[in-house]
């Protein structure tokens, strides 16, 4: 539905999900941003169906999606808040992926990350400040940070890439979304 109403892309965090709703629509479909946290193993799967990777965080990942699909577009998603449950790779981390990345021959279009659980507005403009910093000390033109919540602050900090999915389309059910969001 969001395709039909003018939709130019649309991100996901889960692979099977993804899958399902582009094989729904069929045919010609927005390109699909990968978002979640992604298992090496889910590549091959998802091949087909995402445009850009968005949370790539480690040297593995950048392997197994360089290993099936040369040029790829990705982000490297950064963990600025350091916590422990989210994913991302450090800050200091960041330059060595971006480098390996470019060599495995991707297409790095930015840095990635996601705000503070605890959506203290200090932390994360913190967070979001760090991000940008960097996207610029790597030349990176795209900065995909804010969502729903922190779009705001997401933009006076330089995002580039919002993800808006809960103000489209409301809180995420506790069961899989119908294929008919897209």
């Amino acid at each position: 539905m969001a395709h039909r109403l003018g939709c130019d892309a649309v991100g996901e965090n889960y692979a099977q999900e993804a899958i399902t709703k582009i094989a729904a629509v069929g045919g010609v479909h927005p390109p699909v941003h990968f978002i979640g946290r992604l298992q090496s193993n889910k590549v091959r799967s998802l091949v087909d169906v995402v445009s850009v990777w968005q949370s790539v965080d480690r040297a593995s990942l950048i392997d197994e999606i360089a290993k099936r699909s040369a040029g790829a577009h990705i982000y490297v998603q950064v963990n600025a808040t350091q916590e422990p449950d989210k994913g991302g790779c450090s800050p200091q981390e960041a330059p060595r992926l971006v480098e390996r990345a470019q060599r495995a021959g991707l297409v790095v279009d930015g840095l990635m990350t996601v705000g503070p659980t605890d959506e203290d507005p200090k932390g994360t403009r913190r967070a979001f400040a760090l991000v940008r910093a960097l996207a610029d000390q790597l030349g990176l033109a795209g900065c995909s940070m804010g969502m729903s919540g922190d779009l705001e602050i997401a933009l006076a900090e330089g995002s580039t890439m919002l993800r808006v999915g809960t103000a489209l389309f409301g809180e995420r059910p506790s069961a899989a979304r119908s294929p008919e969001v897209i």
